[in-house]
């Protein structure tokens, strides 16, 4: 055949559609992270933990005198997992790192300054004029709710805090809060002579008088909100928080204040509640918690201790009773610190890299995960932005961090790009 013929009988083929151009490849979608995590504990460290002087330790520096040298405040030990070290202040915790990652390369741009980097690291967004962003909190609450019918899907022992709250997603994925354990959350007590069956009467009297309102009205939200209250008010859900019952050696593992609170947490995730934000900052050690400006961060020592006690309490109490592959904890905090010290010895504010941990909750832990500089202060290896550290958060809990949540006709994505740290899920 010459050349005239081939060309000819190929136009031929074509036109009958027996030549047809290769199909292109479909891209694939990699595939969705699934944990087995059941609930969530997060631990807030506000003020700013000082990775230097915790998990991401240092050669050690000087804050007294002149001149100071850069570097960390303690000394560092070795832990469960070779290679990986934390501060000495941390040896409990230590023993206990192959349940343990500390994430050492996560990373914002924001502006170093408390109240936006608290609401980006709880929402994973910066402070939007038009729209108000829900907590990771709010949303682990609205996808997954409650675990048993007489609990609450989200609660905040801490303040209350508009960083903290449910945003556009609404009261239904709002907070209990409480700042006294041994109190619980307030309102929820009936009066003495008050039964469940005298409140039932009483509920059904004032679903007579009331209305319905429109829906995602004001009055609405605040009608959702009333409900729920008057459904968990009572008995059933305030033995919850009686920390009594608990046998003493269990109560004193956790230690002080914080550690009840912490105590109190793994009481809630039992009962079914799905995320229980527990907050160290209270003012109550050393009256500048974690924000370790000049003289403040003489007693900071005392904070590591006391979080080393907490965290590895609850870690091990946990896992005794089979609950800590079920169970995430976070350990979060605003921003991290830099090596450098101030005028009085202690340290500023420092986004470009901190550590944020995370333990249990089913995932494949290593120690420590990504690589800062010698000094603490920029990424060597594997940065993870904050979306990325909340997309790992969503992951383990089996929630798709990109499915899209809806601000009235708006839709906005669970995390803003966010990835899970793969090599935990590996």
């Amino acid at each position: 055949m010459n050349r005239r013929d081939f060309l000819a009988s190929s136009a031929a083929l074509a036109a009958t559609g027996g030549l047809r151009p290769p199909l292109a490849k479909a891209e694939s979608k990699p595939a969705l992270l699934k944990g087995k995590a059941e609930a969530c504990i997060f631990v807030w460290l506000g003020g700013g933990m000082g990775q230097v002087d915790t998990f991401d330790p240092k050669a050690k520096g000087l804050n007294k005198g002149t001149p100071k040298k850069a570097g960390s405040l303690y000394d560092s030990v070795p832990t469960a997992v070779r290679g990986v070290r934390v501060c000495e202040h941390l040896r409990k915790t230590a023993d206990l790192m192959d349940r343990v990652t500390a994430v050492r390369t996560v990373n914002h741009k924001v502006i170093d300054e408390h109240a936006f980097a608290t609401n980006l690291v709880h929402t994973g967004r910066v402070t939007s004029g038009n729209v108000v962003y829900p907590s990771i909190g709010s949303v682990v609450a609205h996808q997954r709710g409650a675990a048993a019918p007489d609990v609450p899907p989200y609660i905040l022992i801490g303040y209350p805090n508009v960083s903290r709250g449910p945003g556009f997603l609404g009261s239904k994925a709002g907070y209990v809060y409480l700042t006294d354990t041994t109190s619980g959350p307030a309102g929820f007590t009936r009066p003495g002579d008050v039964d469940e069956k005298r409140a039932a009467e009483r509920r059904k009297l004032l679903e007579a008088v009331g209305g319905k309102s429109p829906a995602g009205s004001a009055a609405a939200e605040y009608e959702a909100a009333q409900a729920e209250a008057l459904r968990l008010a009572g008995p059933t859900f305030l033995k919850h928080f009686d920390l009594k019952t608990e046998p003493a050696k269990v109560r004193e593992s956790y230690g002080g204040e914080f550690g009840q609170r912490c105590l109190l947490s793994r009481r809630l995730v039992e009962a079914g509640v799905r995320f229980v934000e527990v907050s160290h900052n209270l003012n109550f050690l050393n009256g500048t918690g974690w924000d370790v400006h000049n003289d403040g961060i003489n007693n900071q020592h005392k904070l590591i201790q006391e979080l080393d006690t907490a965290l590895s309490g609850l870690i091990l109490d946990l896992e005794k009773r089979k609950k800590l592959d079920t169970t995430l904890i976070v350990v979060a905090t605003e921003f991290g610190r830099p090596p450098e010290f101030d005028g009085g010895g202690g340290r500023g504010h420092q986004g470009t890299a901190f550590s944020l941990v995370l333990v249990g909750g089913g995932l494949k832990h290593c120690g420590a995960y990504g690589v800062t500089d010698d000094a603490g202060k920029l990424i060597a290896e594997n940065p993870v932005s904050i979306p990325d550290f909340h997309a790992t958060i969503h992951a383990a809990l089996n929630i798709d961090p990109a499915k899209e949540l809806y601000d009235g006709p708006r839709p906005v994505p669970i995390t803003d790009g966010g990835k899970p740290i793969r090599a935990l899920f590996d």
